[in-house]
């Protein structure tokens, strides 16, 4: 006989031994996530960058990566795209899309001062965050960023203001941030943050300053929310949760996190080819998700790595379905004979 690594008894057969792949948790079942992967801004954000390099050919410059997400990033590359992190690196009047995290005002003034033809595929509820942002701004509030320092959205968001803005990144900010006038303050939040994170940071600042304005939790994001209550529903059920995502997307790695918090080993995965039988070695259940900016290949070639370990069973968890899709620009929405693309436009 011959032993697996779990010392499983098997046949010690010539081609028994050749064609046989030693699973390293006997019967794995795998569960998957609903909803996961993309979101709806994220579906048009990529599309916008689709849609440009067809329309109009290459090279199409993107304002920092399209989304959180190497895969996706490369695919574009290898069609045309070309990100930069800095418009001073676009040559003059060529077409641009600013990313699906939104921007500056600073950078639409640059991006105007270099004649650019810019497509904006800020997700739109990025920008509604810009919009609510500005209102508080202008009834004369100080306004709180609650989300994560140096995250793009965050910079776009405080780039929005002319007036000051500092951002809460943790409970502790909340509890020792300073402020001008307690009566004339409101927040607002990053749209893929942990909702049960953002709702303590919030509870906070609602104990010192009463009179506090902002935006209800649920506003925060619906791909957000719903990935992290699918998360949390997984993780009562499986031994594991595997989560599809790039180490720099917030969202993929606040459901780690999520998973983590209710008591279930996590992992993020940004590459299925690179996970390993110790990684899953002893979770005969599997909760497989991704991040709102994973696309659904990735968690196939995922499927496929975890049936060479062994992975048998395979089921759909029951979840919401979302059927929320938002309009590409104008720009891209005419025939390609009537499109006039402006500097600046949006």
């Amino acid at each position: 006989v011959a032993r697996c690594l779990d010392d499983t008894v098997l046949p010690s057969t010539p081609l028994f031994l050749a064609t046989r792949r030693c699973p390293p948790t006997p019967c794995m079942d795998i569960t998957l996530a609903q909803p996961r992967g993309f979101c709806a801004g994220v579906v048009r954000a990529v599309d916008i960058v689709e849609r440009a390099l067809q329309r109009f050919g290459p090279p199409v410059y993107v304002y920092h990566e399209i989304v959180h997400n190497p895969h996706v990033v490369e695919d574009l590359r290898r069609r045309g795209a070309v990100f930069v992190d800095h418009i001073a690196d676009i040559p003059r009047g060529s077409r641009t899309v600013f990313s699906a995290h939104g921007v500056s005002l600073a950078v639409v003034e640059a991006a105007r001062a270099r004649d650019l033809q810019v497509v904006d595929a800020t997700c739109p509820l990025v920008t509604k965050v810009h919009l609510q942002a500005q209102r508080y701004a202008a009834e004369g509030c100080e306004v709180l960023l609650i989300g994560h320092r140096g995250h793009p959205e965050m910079e776009g968001t405080r780039g929005q203001l002319e007036g000051p803005a500092q951002i809460i990144e943790t409970i502790d900010d909340a509890r020792s941030v300073e402020v001008g006038n307690p009566g004339q303050l409101a927040y607002v939040t990053q749209t893929t943050l942990s909702v049960d994170d953002t709702a303590g940071i919030i509870e906070v600042l609602q104990q010192r300053f009463p009179q506090i304005q902002g935006p209800a939790l649920e506003d925060i994001c619906y791909a957000t929310q719903n990935r992290q209550n699918a998360v949390k529903a997984l993780a009562g059920e499986v031994d594991l949760v595997l989560v599809v995502g790039a180490r720099n997307s917030s969202n993929s790695n606040r459901l780690v996190e999520v998973a983590r918090r209710n008591g279930t080993r996590a992992e993020l995965v940004e590459d299925p080819a690179q996970i390993t039988a110790d990684q899953v070695r002893g979770a005969g259940r599997i909760g497989v998700t991704a991040g709102a900016s994973a696309p659904e290949a990735l968690v196939q070639q995922l499927l496929d790595r975890l049936r060479e370990f062994g992975a048998q069973n395979l089921r759909h968890q029951p979840g919401v379905e979302e059927t929320i899709t938002f309009r590409l620009p104008k720009t891209l929405r005419e025939p390609a004979s009537e499109s006039k693309p402006q500097a600046g436009s949006h």
